[in-house]
């Protein structure tokens, strides 16, 4: 394969039908030959009650907790997505998506994500989503997905169910008027 497609945005076409990926932007965090890691980040989690986190020692909050659905695999693993260049957090874990955006496990860090002044531009993400080898290349070749460049304001700043047809337009495209092609399969 050679070169990486990552990190980019993947576009859901308007005729995906699943339901996991219909009118979804996925960051893409990593892609190989192995096959391809991405967050869906325009899917906030849709919850009454109270979301727990087994962290040791325990943290409680009283605070509303926005969490986002990453996508469909492994939905009890999180994530802490960062979008800032973590400022005294050079001891916490993490992975370099793009500039400044980062992607964490660390406990410290959903600790402060818990606590009474959060940092700014950080999301609590469960699940992800992910293709095998050769899978995202298979899709993208009958048009599943569009690709554009990683764009952090666009992730932050955005209302999540504006987030994909704003994505698309910044692509000069119209998102009623896309087809997916009618390949060989």
């Amino acid at each position: 394969m050679g070169t990486s497609l990552a990190p980019a945005f993947l576009l859901s076409m308007p005729q995906m039908t699943d339901p996991n990926f219909s009118r979804t932007v996925v960051l893409l965090c990593k892609h190989s030959e192995e096959g391809a890691f991405g967050l869906v980040v325009n899917r906030p989690l849709v919850t009454t009650g109270r979301v727990t986190v087994n962290l040791e020692p325990p943290v409680s909050t009283d605070r509303e907790l926005q969490v986002w659905i990453g996508g469909p695999v492994e939905p009890q693993r999180s994530w802490v997505l960062v979008g800032d260049e973590p400022d005294g957090m050079e001891e916490l874990t993490g992975m370099r998506i793009a500039d400044d955006l980062y992607l964490s496990t660390s406990p410290d860090l959903l600790r402060r994500l818990l606590g009474p002044s959060p940092p700014p531009f950080t999301r609590l993400v469960i699940g992800y989503a992910g293709w095998g080898p050769g899978q995202l290349e298979a899709e993208l070749e009958a048009s599943a997905w569009l690709m554009s460049e990683v764009d952090r304001d666009l992730i932050f700043n955005t209302p999540p169910d504006q987030l994909w047809e704003t994505a698309i337009r910044r692509l000069g495209a119209d998102p009623n008027a896309l087809q997916m092609s009618r390949g060989v399969h």
